[in-house]
């Protein structure tokens, strides 16, 4: 379980995992034994493109990630925007792109940081000028790129199936 929250934020007194009847049956949250408040945890949902411009995938490296790895932009909706809106400013944001074309590819989870990933195909054009949290991008023939085993590299996957290319996947080394 993903836990954000130690304390509650109504009245500070420390969480605690607390078991109680729900909908659908028990279910152990954190909850505040002082005054009831549930951190309920839901997932984030996080936007996502396959960006396609000039006929090949653009996929981008954050300046906080370790190592040469690159992948979809990527981004947090806001208030009051749509999806589609989200994606389309993210994209915006981050490469300076304008998107001419915007499809749904899927829904996705990343269990691993409590998200659900929604991920769109984006036709752009324009000059790539990146954001200050990306320090590289590059260009990728859709047959050449390689997909990663989570959330947004299943999107990509997904995208390239839907175009007739068989994708394939990076392969990690094991962890002990």
């Amino acid at each position: 379980m993903n836990h954000t929250f130690t304390y509650c934020p109504h009245c500070a007194t420390p969480l605690a995992l607390i078991t109680m009847a729900e909908d659908g049956g028990d279910k152990e949250r954190l909850r505040c034994p002082a005054c009831g408040y549930t951190h309920w945890n839901n997932p984030t949902p996080v936007l996502a493109a396959v960006i396609e411009y000039d006929g090949q995938i653009l996929l981008a490296r954050n300046a906080a990630w370790p190592g040469k790895m690159y992948a979809l932009i990527t981004g947090f909706m806001e208030a009051g925007e749509t999806p589609q809106e989200g994606i389309t400013r993210e994209i915006a944001e981050e490469t300076s792109l304008t998107t001419d074309a915007l499809n749904l590819i899927g829904v996705y989870d990343f269990k691993r940081m409590n998200q659900v990933i929604i991920a769109y195909h984006a036709v752009c054009h324009g000059e790539v000028r990146l954001s200050p949290e990306l320090v590289d991008y590059r260009l990728y023939a859709p047959e050449a790129v390689k997909c990663w085993p989570a959330g947004t590299g299943y999107a990509l996957a997904d995208w390239l199936t839907s175009r007739g290319y068989t994708p394939s996947f990076v392969e990690f080394p094991k962890r002990d």
